[in-house]
C-alpha cells in the first residue's frame, strides 16, 4: 500500500479524492497534508464558485485528465471537499500524489499546471 492512498477513496472505477482548500492564496499550488486531505492553496476567491473551478482545472492538469473528468462531489461551500476524478486508477492516481507531495516536501510548492 501506497504512503499517499490514504488520501483517496476507490468508487464506480474513480478516484475520490479528499482536499483541504485555502482560497483567495497568491497562487495555486499543493502545500502538504491536512489529515487525510491533500491540502492545496487557491489563487480564486470564494465567490460564485470560482475557487471550486480553479480546483477542477487545477486538478485536471496535475492528474493529466479532462476538466470534464473532475467533479465535485461533496463540499461546495466547505474547505474540504471530495473531487471524483474519473478514468484514473489507482496507481496513476498514488504516482501523481508522490509527484506533488514530493515537489512540497523539497521545498518548492506545487504550482498550477504540469511541469
Amino acid at each position: 500500500m501506497s504512503e499517499v492512498a490514504d488520501l483517496y477513496d476507490m468508487a464506480d472505477d474513480a478516484v475520490v479524492l479528499r482536499v483541504h482548500v485555502s482560497p483567495g492564496a497568491g497562487r495555486t499550488a499543493v502545500t502538504g497534508r491536512q489529515g487525510d486531505a491533500v491540502k492545496v492553496r487557491v489563487a480564486a476567491p470564494p465567490v460564485d464558485g470560482r475557487a471550486n473551478a480553479a480546483l477542477v482545472e487545477f486538478l485536471a492538469a496535475e492528474f493529466a485528465l479532462k476538466a470534464a473528468a473532475v467533479t465535485l462531489v461533496s463540499g461546495a461551500t466547505s474547505r474540504t471537499k471530495r473531487f471524483r476524478l474519473g478514468g484514473l486508477d489507482p496507481e496513476a492516481a498514488d504516482t501523481a500524489l508522490e509527484r506533488l507531495l514530493a515537489a512540497v516536501g523539497s521545498g518548492g510548492q506545487r504550482r498550477s499546471g504540469r511541469r
